[in-house]
């Protein structure tokens, strides 16, 4: 998952850093309020931890923020010296879906993150996943539609996989970029591209078909049900 820590303390921030990519996580580090929120209008992410004291503003604010440009899915997670029980109102109350206290536990902390990411993206951990028309076989990293099958490469199964465990999402095109391929470089751009234009051809992606994968100019791409239209 691709998570986003702000933090204006670098050692605070190097721990959960470290912390979470022992996970098996992707971890970016901000430490003010306003480079977190710039960006966060052209990059997404599958989880916030947000320090409540910071330079330029404070954790609530920020949060509040989040829920009103980003939405409610995405969750939350303060990270703070501050224990009062005003204050684990106050920041629950802004939006935050858990609060930790600081020093910072790194079993606690990888606990409450998997239990934060699991809420809001439940893993299918069966073998066969099946969305509408379309069934990924997780043994064998194959998809089918209708029973057929389709041949894909690795990356290309990893895309769609993605995709459509996070439908109707937006996501980023770095945050695509870094969850198949695990790192971001200005040459993987014609890549990704190339391969959702594959994909929304080998998995004949359109309303049809009941799914459609869209571009957001300046951001990324966004994979949506809809209602698949009748053939005469």
């Amino acid at each position: 998952m691709r998570i986003a820590a702000l933090d204006d303390d670098a050692l605070q921030l190097d721990l959960i850093k470290q912390a979470t990519e022992a996970m098996g996580h992707i971890c970016h580090t901000h430490a003010s309020g306003a480079e977190l929120l710039k960006e966060m209008r052209r990059e997404t992410f599958d989880l916030l931890i947000v320090d409540w004291h910071l330079p330029d503003t404070t954790g609530p604010e920020v949060v509040r923020w989040v829920r009103q440009n980003v939405g409610e899915r995405l969750p939350i997670l303060f990270v703070t010296h501050r224990q009062e029980e005003r204050d684990i109102m106050e920041g629950l109350g802004s939006g935050a879906d858990d609060f930790m206290v600081k020093p910072v536990r790194i079993g606690e902390l990888s606990a409450r993150v998997t239990a934060l990411l699991r809420r809001a993206y439940p893993a299918n951990t069966a073998g066969v996943m099946e969305f509408g028309r379309y069934r990924f076989l997780s043994e064998t990293r194959s998809i089918e539609i209708d029973g057929v099958p389709v041949e894909l490469k690795n990356r290309e199964y990893d895309l769609a996989l993605f995709l459509f465990q996070n439908m109707g999402r937006l996501l980023s095109r770095d945050h695509l970029k870094e969850i198949v391929w695990g790192q971001v470089a200005d040459v993987m751009s014609r890549s990704l591209d190339t391969h959702i234009s594959r994909l929304r051809t080998l998995l004949d992606l359109r309303p049809g078909n009941g799914f459609i994968l869209s571009a957001v100019y300046g951001v990324g791409y966004r994979f949506e049900a809809v209602a698949a239209q009748r053939r005469a």
